[in-house]
């Protein structure tokens, strides 16, 4: 009696060892962990990334899901519990966002769900422009330095250089403004070259502006008042061309124009050369169908003594052609 006792004890031991050992052989899954594989959640366009879902515990073998906005994006199954790789492109800002994965087994129902992991999509900075409101200044002069990258993720790191030398502790920008330095021209040397710089959180990512120079303010080109002074002088030719027109160049044509016209009525003078020029005598050369007169007096002056000059006034006729 005693001995079945023992060998019934004994039974039930060993029933609840086996039924022990198969439950932890059918071991449920543990939540899964997603990490970055690289440690950072900071990316550039175009970059390559990759995500591990792992979970610590449970019977495999483990099926894990890797979800972006609860769409599903890629799938692996894993015989044992080492991490499963997800390799992803982040090309636009569309692939930015929420990322969770899921790990099942065949005893867990629905599976477990890890953390969420959101991506932040950098963009480098452009080349920066450096400015100033004042191009020319003079010794003893107050002047500013403005620095601007138009492109680039926030904070923004900016730094000023004279040549090669660092003038300027790095201005960190939380917005999109410029980063402005005051500056003393005290020597010719302080006229420049100047540049900036400019860097954000994006690796390997540093953009130069090109050089600036202030101008002497005394140095003034010469050639600007000569160019001003042949304008005004071109300017007033004009003016006294046109108002010479009026009173200058139209007589002189309508003169012109008179003379021609009474070249072309007919009329010659015959009197020669060695004749007196106190004599004047026109006769008709052709006539004309349609006349229209007008009269006017001659006067000839005959030679002799004063007391016995005489003076005469011929009137004739002058007949003109249309």
């Amino acid at each position: 009696m005693v001995f079945l006792t023992i060998l019934l004890f004994s039974y039930l031991q060993m029933s609840q060892q086996i039924q022990k050992t198969t439950a932890n052989s059918k071991e449920m899954i543990s939540n899964p962990r997603l990490i970055p594989v690289h440690g950072t959640l900071n990316i550039v366009r175009n970059q390559n990334v990759t995500l591990s879902c792992h979970s610590d515990s449970g019977s495999p073998p483990v099926r894990y899901t890797l979800f972006k906005h609860n769409q599903k994006v890629s799938t692996l199954n894993r015989p044992d519990l080492t991490p499963s790789l997800f390799n992803l492109t982040i090309n636009s800002a569309n692939d930015v966002g929420e990322y969770k994965c899921k790990a099942e087994n065949n005893i867990s129902s629905g599976g477990k769900y890890s953390n969420s992991l959101n991506f932040t999509l950098l963009e480098p900075v452009s080349k920066p422009m450096l400015s100033s409101p004042t191009a020319q200044a003079k010794k003893g002069q107050n002047v500013t330095l403005s620095c601007l990258s138009e492109n680039g993720s926030l904070p923004v790191t900016y730094i000023f250089f004279r040549g090669r030398q660092s003038i300027s502790p790095p201005v960190k920008m939380q917005k999109k403004e410029a980063a402005v330095i005051f500056l003393f021209i005290n020597s010719s040397s302080d006229f420049g070259p100047y540049k900036c710089r400019a860097e954000n959180s994006v690796h390997n990512n540093t953009k130069y502006s090109n050089g600036f120079n202030f101008t002497l303010a005394e140095e003034r080109s010469h050639s600007q008042p000569l160019i001003i002074s042949l304008g005004l002088i071109l300017l007033l030719c004009v003016i006294g061309f046109a108002l010479a027109i009026p009173f200058f160049i139209i007589p002189s044509y309508k003169a012109k124009k008179f003379k021609s016209t009474m070249s072309s009525t007919g009329f010659t003078s015959t009197i020669n050369a060695e004749e007196s020029e106190d004599y004047v005598i026109y006769a008709e050369i052709e006539p004309v169908k349609t006349e229209e007169y007008i009269n006017f007096s001659a006067i000839r002056r005959e030679d002799g003594k004063a007391e016995e000059r005489a003076r005469a006034t011929i009137y004739s006729k002058a007949i003109f052609r249309d």
